[in-house]
């Protein structure tokens, strides 16, 4: 039986720190959290930063990949983001801990991605 997979969105600051990290689950599954998953979360870093690295190498031989539905969703991000940064009270590189944030990246993940 295969396993449920999972897509893993971050957005990176300037000093290459995390500053908004959430899994889209595929389905309907809500649940806590467990011990494992949130001691092992740096693995999604690593391996995030990892398949930037290969995707960089792949533009420099061959620019013409087909990456629309990514594309979609970072624009849409992007503009949540700038929204949120043109808060005066949120400064730039802290970590976003905006519920309004979260939804929008879970419509955004879900129309997309799942």
């Amino acid at each position: 039986m295969a396993t449920p997979k999972e897509f893993y969105f971050v957005i990176v600051g300037h000093n290459d720190q995390p500053i908004f990290e959430l899994d889209f689950p595929v389905g309907d599954r809500k649940k806590k959290k467990s011990r494992a998953e949130l001691i092992y979360r740096h693995l999604n870093q690593f391996i995030a930063h990892a398949a930037l690295d290969i995707v960089d190498e792949h533009t420099l031989v061959n620019n013409q990949m087909y990456l629309k539905v990514i594309l979609n969703l970072i624009v849409e991000m992007y503009e949540t983001y700038i929204k949120h940064s043109m808060n005066p009270f949120y400064e730039i590189d802290s970590p976003i801990r905006s519920s309004a944030f979260d939804q929008k990246a879970i419509l955004y993940g879900r129309k997309y991605l799942i």
